[in-house]
């Protein structure tokens, strides 16, 4: 019976090889045959969670209250070290240095990312904007989020730290950073799903095995990850928890 993977839709391009790798790995390593799905929105991704076709994702944190709680997904391991953080920037040129000078009207641009959305909100309360007194842009990269800043079609952009920090050296010389959060306890997952959460343990004890041996660093780095490192019922409770706080 073939299984498929999925990867949030937030990363970036060049991450893409590196799941390519690591499903290939994943199938020898299992011996099971695993499809690994790309989907290049969130809507599409969602149709089919929806639709369970989905067996193991790594799923941002907006995602997995709904996986855990209406689809019966549960976590196996998150990337060591490695948190979701949100950046606030505006152009080089802009005259904005601190997010308290925006206002009301203001044009924010944004992708479809759920966390990361909501974390930026968040960040932009100090100067009372909300997402019913800004003009949103939602745009299907963080490239294209940078490029609507330097195009002056927004006035400021909420990008996945990460992200923000992937962006070209050419790029990132015409934006200026205005904030960065420190949350540190929202992070990305990787799920399993009903059909194969009989193998749960056996999965989790491959992944974290995987920096043991040459082979696995060498695929571990190809996804930027050091190493996996295991989330359990209890910490994915907390973390749905606090994405549900941040959401009210």
């Amino acid at each position: 019976m073939p299984y498929t993977l999925t990867v949030s839709p937030d990363f970036t391009p060049d991450h893409l090889s590196g799941w390519y790798i690591f499903n290939t790995w994943l199938q020898k390593t299992t011996g099971e045959a695993i499809h690994l799905e790309i989907f290049n929105s969130f809507l599409a991704q969602h149709e089919a969670i929806q639709d369970d076709e989905i067996d193991l994702i790594f799923a941002n944190p907006f995602d997995a209250a709904m996986l855990v709680r209406e689809k019966g997904f549960l976590p196996l391991v998150m990337a060591q070290g490695r948190s979701d953080e949100a950046v606030i920037a505006v152009s080089s040129d802009s005259p904005i240095i601190d997010v308290t000078e925006l206002l009301p009207g203001c044009r924010v641009a944004v992708t479809e990312d759920p966390d990361v959305r909501l974390m930026g909100m968040i960040m932009l309360e100090p100067a009372d904007l909300a997402t019913d007194n800004v003009q949103t842009h939602v745009c299907d990269s963080y490239v294209l989020v940078a490029k609507q800043l330097l195009r002056g079609d927004a006035d400021v952009g909420i990008f996945l730290a990460e992200a923000y920090d992937g962006l070209s050296n050419i790029i990132k010389k015409q934006l200026k950073m205005l904030v960065r959060s420190q949350i540190d306890v929202i992070h990305h997952a990787l799920m399993v799903g009903p059909r194969l959460v009989d193998r749960r343990d056996e999965l989790r004890n491959t992944l974290l095995a995987m920096n043991n041996d040459e082979k696995g660093q060498d695929i571990l780095k190809n996804l930027r990850f050091d190493a996996w490192n295991s989330v359990e019922d209890a910490d994915m409770e907390f973390m749905i928890d606090l994405m549900d706080t941040l959401n009210t």
